[in-house]
């Protein structure tokens, strides 16, 4: 029981590392970014061509796609959301599952349909493991853990001391009275876009590392990453990290219990903290009843 609640902790700080931009874009712009799965993919598939062509070791690789992601996001940003922003609430929505069908089928004709995997060039950090507990748990396992909670950490320290965290804190509470003293709106969102796409870049850098990634890999990704959110609370962190964590040692106690168990046990967590939520929020589900009266 205590190794499959490790292994889920381990895995839950994949899924909170992939959660991640998706949870600080919807804290920043209220906007659920649909192509953050597959965008994710695109930064995997952007290393391992480092790799396979130019023999980039994937850390180098990984670190030279951070600035590259970040164009990205900012370029997403100015050419679709903002102006998506203009047409409704749902309209960003919309766009980003349109970006996230064009990337994918990009990916397709330029990659094909093979599977493609950053593990070969990894050395031994593939399998290599270390024993906690007479337990044997993977090195990168554990350095994908400890990279989610330095980059949740970092973000955190990001919003509340610096002077961009403050104007994005500003941006995120209330817009309007954020630029009447001075603060550029759409320059700060453009920033926090560019920030989330470069978690994203980490993200699917080891997701390539510890799994195989084909071109239409990001919806599976997505789901993941939406529930760990909605889990751990939308624009939280930290409540992100919990969530991820909670996802993944559901998941894996699930596993352990049927060979299906994996993503019914995930799914159903899922549900049962809606279903909470809900409830909470005032018994919406008397008012249904009263109607049908």
């Amino acid at each position: 029981m205590f190794n499959q609640v490790l292994q889920g902790v381990l895995l839950g700080g994949y899924y909170a590392l992939m959660a991640c931009g998706l949870s600080f874009m919807f804290g920043v712009m209220r906007i659920i970014n649909l192509a953050h799965g597959t965008l994710a993919v695109v930064a995997a598939y952007g290393v391992f061509w480092l790799a396979d062509q130019h023999e980039v070791h994937p850390f180098w690789g990984l670190l030279l796609s951070l600035p590259v992601m970040a164009a990205v996001g900012w370029a997403l940003h100015r050419l679709v959301l903002a102006r998506a922003a203009q047409a409704g609430e749902l309209v960003p929505i919309l766009a980003t599952f349109g970006v996230a069908v064009a990337l994918d089928n990009t990916l397709f004709a330029t990659f094909g349909a093979d599977t493609r995997s950053l593990a070969p060039y990894l050395d031994t950090l593939s399998y290599d493991g270390v024993e906690l507990a007479g337990f044997q748990i993977g090195t990168l396992a554990l350095l994908t853990f400890a990279c989610a909670v330095a980059l949740l950490g970092g973000l955190h320290l990001m919003l509340h001391h610096t002077p961009l965290g403050r104007r994005i804190r500003a941006v995120a509470d209330d817009p309007a009275t954020a630029q009447l003293v001075g603060v550029n709106a759409a320059q700060v969102n453009a920033a926090a876009a560019a920030i989330a796409m470069a978690t994203v870049a980490v993200a699917g850098s080891f997701l390539a590392m510890r799994a195989a990634v084909d071109p239409y890999a990001g919806a599976p990704q997505l789901i993941f990453a939406f529930e760990a959110v909605m889990i751990g609370g939308l624009g939280s962190l930290w409540g992100t990290l919990a969530g991820g964590i909670a996802l993944g040692v559901a998941q894996s106690l699930g596993a352990s219990v049927h060979s299906q168990g994996f993503l019914i046990a995930g799914h159903l967590l899922f549900l049962a903290v809606l279903l909470v939520r809900v409830l909470r929020a005032g018994r919406p589900w008397s008012l249904v009843f009263s109607r049908a009266r």
